[in-house]
């Protein structure tokens, strides 16, 4: 306070009192004197010299003049670095020095000046979105007083990249230029390692930064904490550093996907000027699919921006998918492989792969069932949870009122009002669902939970359920928001019984979850219903915990309601436990969630603001054409395979049925194996060649340097040797022919058995033994999502199981019942969804006489079915087998279940 009252004593008296004391004592900057033509040829006298020393002053005090005119614009309007006034040298560091000071008493005055008009909050508030809002209000309210400060951990290196001031500006503060404030916040203080800042060029990982009050991205401590306790609290792998690195990403991703935009752009206008050049968009020739990669690559791009980045609505899709796909193995025809997707709606399958957070939707959908068995244990109504933090490392809670003693694993925090779950607990948690053992069937208590975006640390939810009133979107992208809302409700685990009401959009959604979603045209078709049904809160949140069997209700309009319709609406939310969102203009919603044209989601009654989750109209049809692949039950022909020029053993084997093997080369380092051997498998999966640009975008699906991608191929072709990796004229990479795979091999044996009566059950056993489990068992997470847009797993899975039910047929023929058995095992390690399998291996069982063994396959099948990941049962066929061969299973069944 002192130096900024004296700093601004100063600038008075040298912007205002300097040039008063000049005209007093000496007069204007131009004397008579110098305006005489003369003075520059006649002799220069006393007078002449002291009129151009007056006028050298008074230039002096107009530069500074300036120099303090340029720090104050730049301190008030918070432009960052200010602009360099010509010639002035010390004397801007100087206005700096000055013009710093008194911002900074101003701003103190300012902190201080709003904390004696503060009210106090209510000892009880009701439980009203102004009571959701509490804990934030009182955050900003202890910054207000300075009890707390922003700082920032400077980040160890990542690479060969360390971190500038300019960096830490534009990621926290939003311009580099601003990197000065953070200079002159922390300049000569000592930092946990003894050390001190003195020059901004040079900062060191582990530094701990005070920051300006408006930065994001930073952590909030106590003022009076010291330096080393903030590190041990936020070490530097914290939420800062992840958020850089996330940042740094983005913006590569955008500027490759820029550059590949424009060389597309550049391509197609070539295309345009050559004659004929309408034959270079036909997709029939591999070179031409190669010629359009970049238009490609860019179309894979902005599925991927929206599909993969909403993880929890990926991961429940992929669910979904895969109980639909096992619905069409049942059906699936010898010959023939299930339809798989095509065009944007494969791209849209690997997009959901890529994205995809299994883990973290378990953790969600366990973590819940527990907190409210556990709840209903200790006859507790579950508390209201407005919201929801997922991370990878917690999923939190946050309550209302605040409640310090939740069930372990659960913790309490900021005084009650989160409630924690770690995710190394959560991953530990047994699955609930169906489960008796403490009195509970582990029911969900909050289905209403629903992501509306990301912030810098992992995902938002919101309770729809918990505004108890309407909640308004509004925005120019309102209904890609409320389709987003509506895939995810509608597909999520931590959800039982649930009906989606979708109002003027979504017809389409019903192909994802008819049993979930319906569409209707207004709210005028379905308020008299709605009013009808309408269920005290109380009662449907003690029921869903204890086992009951409510339906959770959700209404999602895009149609803006008339001034009627939003009344009732608005009466039915405060007494109805279902959630209504509603698009337009509507008075007196409990939320409203304003998305703007940056993509940004705001919810100012919770102090929200997260990248929205939205889900575009091509993006929306990408979907709707997926799941609508899973309703054709025709199939598809298995192209033919290629014949082999020899069976004998390759110089490198590349085995994919199974755990993957690459057998005839050195292993390579660690880190880099899992990249290398990838390469080689889409290399060796399409043996017509690759454009290094094509491969690019298959094994870096969300951009890559081409130096990054280049030095890689270099790496592999080095580590395969030099007659391995070979390149045509078109610049495509290929394998050689001493380079194959286990798969190619089974084709050729499989090829081989049909035209060989004889030893044909031969080769179709030398066959199966290359099976060792599942395709490419035990990818990496995040690996191999190319292979949604492939032929390869699902001509696999179909070839497998055709050779094993040929074997067994064979085998049954020439009355050995245990060699059937043994090759319907062998095609169950790869094709294990395949139910014609299962019912083979019932038919060989039988026919070995022994109804011991009989009920043994019989008793695991039916407890796979119970417990299989993607429900659904058993087809409807096999039970039928099932009850011609043994009769009694029912019955025994039955009594297993009861003892």
């Amino acid at each position: 306070m002192l130096a900024g009252l004296g700093a601004l004593v100063v600038l008075v008296a040298l912007v205002g009192g300097a040039p008063y004391a000049l005209l007093t004592f000496v007069g204007p900057p131009i004397a008579p004197e110098l305006l005489d033509l003369e003075v520059l040829t006649s002799r220069v006298g006393p007078s002449t010299i002291v009129a151009v020393l007056v006028l050298l002053v008074w230039l002096a005090w107009f530069q500074l003049f300036l120099c303090v005119l340029v720090e104050v614009y730049a301190g008030v309007r918070r432009v960052g670095m200010p602009a360099r006034v010509p010639l002035s040298g010390g004397m801007q560091v100087l206005a700096n020095k000055l013009v710093s000071a008194v911002l900074l008493l101003f701003t103190a005055g300012a902190m201080v000046a709003p904390a004696a008009q503060l009210s106090p909050t209510p000892a009880a508030p009701p439980v009203t979105a102004v009571a959701y809002s509490a804990p934030i209000v009182e955050q900003e309210q202890e910054l207000e007083t300075r009890k707390t400060k922003k700082v920032y951990v400077v980040q160890p290196p990542h690479g060969r990249h360390h971190e500038s001031l300019w960096e830490i500006a534009e990621k926290c503060l939003g311009d580099g230029r601003r990197y000065p404030e953070i200079y002159r916040l922390n300049q000569a203080k000592e930092q946990p390692d003894g050390t001190r800042l003195r020059m901004a060029d040079l900062i060191r990982p582990g530094w701990v930064l005070d920051m300006p009050d408006d930065a994001r991205n930073a952590h909030v401590v106590p003022v009076g904490q010291p330096r080393d306790q903030t590190l041990r609290e936020h070490p530097g792998r914290a939420d800062a550093g992840t958020a850089q690195r996330a940042d740094r990403a983005d913006r590569q991703e955008r500027e490759e996907r820029q550059e590949r935009q424009e060389r597309g752009a550049r391509e197609t206008r070539e295309e345009r000027r050559t004659p004929g050049h309408e034959g270079k968009h036909r997709q029939a020739e591999p070179s031409v699919r190669d010629d359009r990669q970049p238009v490609v690559q860019e179309r894979q791009g902005e599925l991927t921006d929206y599909l993969a980045a909403a993880s929890l609505a990926a991961a429940g899709l992929l669910f979904v998918l895969a109980r639909r796909r096992r619905e069409q193995l049942w059906r699936r025809l010898s010959g023939r492989r299930i339809a798989r997707p095509r065009d944007d709606a494969a791209q849209a399958e690997v997009a959901l792969r890529l994205g995809g957070d299994a883990p973290g939707a378990r953790i969600l959908d366990v973590g819940l069932r527990l907190l409210g068995a556990e709840l209903a244990a200790q006859h507790r109504t579950p508390p209201t949870v407005y919201g929801a933090h997922l991370s990878p490392r917690t999923l939190d809670l946050w309550i209302h009122p605040p409640d310090n003693d939740p069930p372990a694993p659960w913790t309490a925090q900021d005084g009650g009002q989160i409630w924690r779950l770690p995710a190394h607990e959560g991953r530990l948690l047994p699955d609930l669902r169906g489960e008796s053992g403490r009195g509970h069937a582990g029911g969900a208590p909050y289905p209403g939970l629903v992501s509306i975006g990301t912030d810098a640390g992992g995902r938002v939810l919101i309770d729809l359920e918990a505004a108890q009133g309407l909640i308004n979107v509004r925005g120019p992208q309102t209904t890609a928001a409320l389709a987003a809302i509506a895939v995810e409700l509608a597909t999520n685990r931590w959800s039982d019984r649930m009906r989606i009401t979708l109002v003027g959009f979504g017809q389409e959604l019903t192909a994802i979850a008819p049993e979930r979603i319906r569409a209707v045209g207004g709210l005028a078709e379905v308020l008299p219903e709605l009013e009808a049904n309408a269920a005290p809160r109380r009662e449907v949140l003690t029921g869903r915990v204890s086992g009951g069997h409510s339906v959770a209700h959700y209404l999602l309009s895009a149609v803006a309601p008339t001034h009627d319709e939003a009344r009732r609406l608005a009466l039915l939310a405060r007494r109805d436990t279902a959630g209504y969102v509603v698009a337009g203009e509507v008075p007196h919603a409990t939320w409203t969630m304003e998305i703007g044209d940056d993509g940004r989601a705001r919810i100012a009654e919770l102090g929200f603001e997260v990248e929205a989750q939205l889900l575009p109209r091509r993006h929306y049809r990408a979907l709707v054409d997926l799941f609508r692949t899973t309703d054709r039950f025709d199939g598809e022909a298995i192209p033919e395979a290629e014949p082999l020029a020899g069976l004998n053993p390759p110089a490198v084997e590349i085995r994919l049925l199974g755990p993957l093997e690459i057998a005839g080369l050195r292993p390579l380092e660690e880190g880099r194996m899992e990249l290398a051997a990838e390469l080689l498998v889409y290399l060796a999966t399409h043996p017509g060649g690759v454009h290094p640009a094509v491969l690019g975008g298959v094994l870096w699906p969300r951009g890559v340097q081409t130096t990054v991608r280049d030095a890689t191929i270099s790496r592999v072709a080095e580590w395969l040797g030099p007659d391995h990796l070979l390149t045509d004229e078109a610049g495509r990479l290929r394998l050689g022919p001493e380079v194959r795979t286990d798969w190619a091999l089974f084709r050729e044996l499989v090829r081989r058995s049909h035209g060989d009566p004889t030893a044909g059950a031969v080769l179709l056993e030398k066959a199966l033994g290359l099976v060792r489990g599942p395709l490419i068992a035990g990818r990496p997470p995040g690996r191999y999502a190319w292979l949604a847009a492939e032929d390869l797993e699902y001509d696999v899975s179909a070839g497998v199981a055709d050779a094993a039910h040929q074997l067994c047929e064979l085998r049954l023929a020439h009355g050995q019942p245990d060699a059937a058995v043994a090759a319907v095992r062998a095609g169950l390690l790869l094709a294990a969804d395949d139910e014609g399998l299962w019912r083979d291996l019932l038919r060989a069982t039988h026919a070995t006489e022994d109804i011991v063994r009989l009920r043994a396959v019989i008793e695991g099948l039916t407890r796979r079915a119970a417990s299989h990941p993607y429900g659904g049962g058993m087809a409807p066929e096999t039970e039928a087998l099932i009850e011609e061969l043994l009769p009694t299973w029912r019955m025994h069944v039955v009594r297993e279940s009861s003892a």
